[in-house]
């Protein structure tokens, strides 16, 4: 009997070091007393391995149902004490993550280049995204999924029919809602271990650079010079890197800007605003439906690599996205000596 007890003792040592569960190191203890009931029925009375295990399986069969009794009784317990609460147990925290989580992100961890450590700095990071809109809808979505700790939508539009045509994180229902509210109520239901941060209001000069410094990455999904000039210069301030996106009909483009280490901002490559008969807003000019959900995505990939480190992300270089014809271009780009922002080390220029 003391050894199956010293046995047990033992599995459940191994659990710990392993960092398994504490249902796992149970159910590890509960296959070894079946493998000790199983050699009880088989060998015959007297043999060595019953004489050291007990000699008698009942008291093996009684322990085992007896926990599994137990159990269950505690597993009913929680399943009634979170209905009461509305919501679901929270599950054992197996190292940084809990054992939803560690299911949830499996892909992720499985990946050489983000892994488990990858996927504790996603959950570290605090994002803003400045807008909830068409560039916004997307990227919020998968910052979600992907498990980063901490996003900040920044928002002072509601939701209206015209945006459902491309804005996918908002839904009929919620027409007249404030889009940062819309977007933090569909994050949390994809993902309730991220903590959303909605601000409803416009993003000014006053408290631009107070809120950025908050956060460890800014992404830029507005569209209009004047708030992406307004985003770029407080995160070059405040020294948080900036990825940015913008887009028109069929193209878009999107950078990540980051002065402080060493890449034009994004003045340094629109020094001054186009005329407004090339870059047409969607309501005059239209924009197709899926685009900002591909500039969208690239955005959130970028978002990923940066924190994990994970590959070769656009620092100094312009990705331009051509849906109609179905083509990319990437432009290196470089700081401007006269920029107002930055000013930059070298004379700016862009090279194909």
């Amino acid at each position: 009997m003391l050894l199956v007890l010293a046995l047990a003792a033992l599995l459940w040592g191994i659990g710990v070091v392993l960092g398994l569960s504490r249902a796992r190191r149970w159910g590890m203890v509960a296959g070894l007393l079946c493998i000790v009931i199983a050699l009880h029925l088989i060998l015959p009375d007297g043999h060595v391995v019953r004489e050291a295990t007990g000699q008698q399986a009942a008291l093996w069969i009684a322990l085992l149902l007896a926990g599994f009794s137990v159990g269950a009784y505690g597993f009913l317990l929680s399943r009634l004490r979170a209905r009461a609460r509305g919501g679901s147990p929270d599950p054992a925290p197996a190292g940084p993550f809990s054992e939803s989580e560690l299911e949830r992100y499996a892909r992720h961890i499985v990946l050489r280049e983000i892994g488990g450590a990858g996927q504790k700095a996603l959950k570290d990071a605090a994002v803003l995204v400045v807008g909830a809109g068409g560039l916004g809808a997307p990227v919020l979505h998968y910052l979600a999924a992907a498990g980063v700790g901490t996003i900040g939508v920044i928002d002072d539009d509601v939701v209206e029919a015209t945006n459902l045509q491309r804005q996918v994180i908002h839904s009929d229902r919620k027409i007249g809602m404030p889009k940062v509210q819309s977007a933090a109520e569909a994050m949390t239901a994809l993902n309730p271990f991220v903590t959303v941060r909605p601000y409803h209001r416009r993003l000014t000069p006053e408290i631009a650079a107070e809120l950025m410094a908050d956060y460890d990455l800014v992404l830029d999904g507005t569209d209009n010079f004047d708030t992406r000039y307004l985003v770029n210069a407080a995160a070059a301030s405040v020294g948080v890197p900036l990825i940015a996106a913008a887009l028109t009909q069929w193209e878009g483009q999107i950078s990540l800007y980051h002065p402080a280490g060493g890449t034009p901002c994004y003045r340094c490559v629109f020094p001054e605003r186009p005329e407004a008969s090339l870059v047409p807003s969607c309501a005059e000019g239209g924009v197709l439906g899926p685009l900002p959900g591909v500039l969208g995505a690239m955005m959130a990939v970028e978002a990923v690599k940066a924190i994990t480190g994970a590959g070769e992300g656009l620092r100094g270089r312009l990705l331009i996205y051509d849906a109609l014809y179905a083509e990319t271009r990437t432009m290196r780009i470089k700081p401007r000596a006269d920029c107002p922002v930055c000013g930059g080390p070298e004379r700016g220029r862009v090279d194909s």
